[in-house]
């Protein structure tokens, strides 16, 4: 059965939705995003999966952190982790992009996750990469919040693909009413200028000690984090799969969300199903 909820309120809470049925999945946007960003996937998703997307905090409609914490992507996981607790998640298929997908795998090296699917995940980016990729964020986040007519350029599809095209390749498959929730969301982010920062000067940990299935997807048009990264994940990883997705840029939700619901639900269901197995007939060898 579908249900959504969202916390608006104020409290420590994220914002977020729930919906669908079946095994969990954690849904983890990228920075200076919202979890309505996986709308166009939410459908398909929540035929197979008990579906939770969240606003990290100080993103989309959830309250930012206090001023005496640092908004770094260890203590952003630790709120995911509340809200998983709360839904009565102990683990999960977790599934994020950008910063989400740093989150994912933070989140698995702290035994959480079931499998992860990291979507053009952030944090190995070199030097110059780091610059280049926040030059971006910063530039969009400016027009976000000082464009004029921001709704009328946004409804026409050609600024429309100028305005979004730096994160998603085909911006004209985009609803224009999300559209316009998401770019008013990024525009006033707290989030996004608390968090850069810890994002540049850090990379994930564990990743070499992850015993948990991860995919790795990539858009092969991605300018804000560049496909070759994923190698540099694919290479630290064990057992780490890779894929590139064609036509698809750094926030492919609305680029390919047939392809992704796809790649996720697959990935998720057969190493789920595979694990089964495995116990199973470990279990029966040792009768």
């Amino acid at each position: 059965m579908a249900r959504e909820s969202t916390n608006g309120s104020g409290s420590r809470a994220l914002d977020h939705h729930r919906g669908g049925s079946g095994e969990p999945l954690v849904l983890i946007h990228g920075i200076g995003h919202t979890w309505r960003g996986w709308k166009p996937m939410l459908p398909e998703l929540e035929r197979r999966f008990d579906v939770l997307a969240v606003d990290l905090p100080g993103h989309g409609h959830s309250p930012p952190l206090p001023a005496w914490t640092d908004s770094t992507p260890e203590v952003l996981a630790d709120a995911v982790e509340r809200e998983m607790v709360g839904a009565g998640f102990d683990t999960a298929h977790i599934a994020g992009n950008s910063l989400g997908g740093w989150i994912s795998l933070e989140l698995a090296r702290r035994g959480r996750a079931r499998t992860v699917t990291a979507i053009s995940p952030a944090g190995l980016q070199h030097a110059r990469e780091k610059q280049s990729g926040a030059g971006i964020l910063r530039g969009m986040r400016w027009l976000a919040a000082n464009a004029p007519a921001p709704e009328a350029l946004l409804r026409n599809p050609v600024t429309r693909s100028l305005l979004a095209g730096p994160a998603s390749a085909q911006p004209w498959r985009k609803d224009p009413d999300l559209l316009i929730e998401e770019s008013q969301l990024y525009g006033s982010c707290p989030g996004l200028p608390a968090t850069l920062p810890h994002v540049l000067h850090a990379q994930p940990r564990g990743l070499t000690t992850l015993d948990v299935p991860v995919l790795i997807l990539w858009g092969t048009v991605d300018l804000i984090l560049l496909p070759r990264q994923g190698r540099r994940f694919e290479r630290l990883i064990p057992g780490a799969e890779l894929r590139y997705v064609r036509g698809a840029g750094h926030v492919p939700m609305t680029d390919v969300p047939e392809l992704l619901a796809e790649a996720i639900t697959d990935f998720a269901l057969d190493r789920a199903r595979a694990g089964s197995a495995a116990q199973v007939a470990s279990a029966a060898a040792g009768s």
